[in-house]
């Protein structure tokens, strides 16, 4: 099945126009899902709103959005004095401006997208834009209306097309001095900084995203596996405090042990067990219906 396009339009870059649309690249659809339920009844709890003034449900055509302008008073606003006042977009992502990507703080960036023609008959115009950025080994800037919110882009190629990275604006990027003030700026030299670098190369290797695995989604899938087996869940062991080492005793028994084990870039990558599937799917138990 072709995936489902997120966003369709033109990629406009000076005169040239192609047509493209937009595919979400990352997905939290694979996660397992919890629901919230009646532990009594086993029964679906669905949520409310509530006044929390009078207690009483809020209905839907009741709801509206509001700022806060002082403690409990708000200004509301209306969806259609929302809509008078956001920017509307013509379906273009325009490109403003080609960078080095390596200028390109990753902290902006906020979430992926693959980009790829949305007519076959652009393939070659489509091709000539990404092999162009390509060649000069740059990333373009672009601005459009996505998903109701003007938007800021990063676009670079990616294999057979282009990769589009939705912005941070700057307000929405935090400072790092509260985070790192008081942190010490005394310089490391000799043995010490010698037995850090050593460390480092021994542990050397390459990027690859099939190496690691999401432990808490694992642990979750045993979980639900053990429950429908009826076995018990195993107790967390209790976790034992560590002798404390000076730092360069630390840095010279991992130095040690770096030498003795095989240097390698590259981890055994786990096997999908057939038991992650099956907690995923739905029981074949009779199931509690509400009512």
């Amino acid at each position: 099945m072709s995936p489902r396009a997120s966003w369709k339009g033109f990629l406009k870059v000076a005169e040239v126009a192609v047509p493209v649309a937009l595919y979400a690249a990352a997905s939290t659809t694979e996660r397992i899902t919890l629901h919230t339920i009646n532990r009594p009844t086993g029964h679906r709890v669905r949520r409310e709103f509530v006044d929390v003034e009078t207690g009483e449900t809020v209905e839907r055509d009741d709801q509206v959005k509001g700022y806060e302008v002082a403690k409990d008073e708000y200004v509301s606003i209306e969806p259609e004095e929302i809509e008078a006042v956001i920017p509307h977009g013509d379906k273009t992502l325009s490109v403003s401006a080609f960078v080095d990507l390596a200028g390109v703080d990753d902290l902006y960036f906020d979430k992926p997208y693959y980009l790829g023609p949305s007519d076959r008959s652009a393939d070659e115009t489509f091709a000539l834009v990404r092999e162009g950025m390509r060649a000069a080994k740059v990333a373009a800037i672009a601005e459009a209306v996505l998903f109701r919110r003007a938007r800021t882009v990063l676009i670079r190629p990616f294999g057979a097309g282009l990769v589009a990275s939705t912005l941070n604006y700057d307000y929405e990027v935090r400072s790092p001095a509260e985070a790192f003030s008081g942190i010490s700026t005394k310089a490391i030299t000799g043995e010490m900084l010698d037995l850090a670098v050593h460390i480092i190369k021994t542990k050397q290797g390459e990027f690859d995203p099939r190496e690691f695995h999401d432990r808490y989604e694992d642990a979750l899938a045993e979980l639900v596996k053990l429950k429908l087996e009826g076995k018990p869940i195993p107790k967390r062991a209790p976790t034992r405090g560590e002798a404390t080492v000076s730092l360069m005793q630390a840095l010279r028994d991992s130095a040690a042990a770096g030498a003795q084990s095989p240097r390698s870039g590259k981890t055994a990558a786990k096997k999908k067990t057939s038991w992650r599937a099956a907690a995923k799917a739905k029981p074949a138990a009779p199931r509690r219906k509400a009512g």
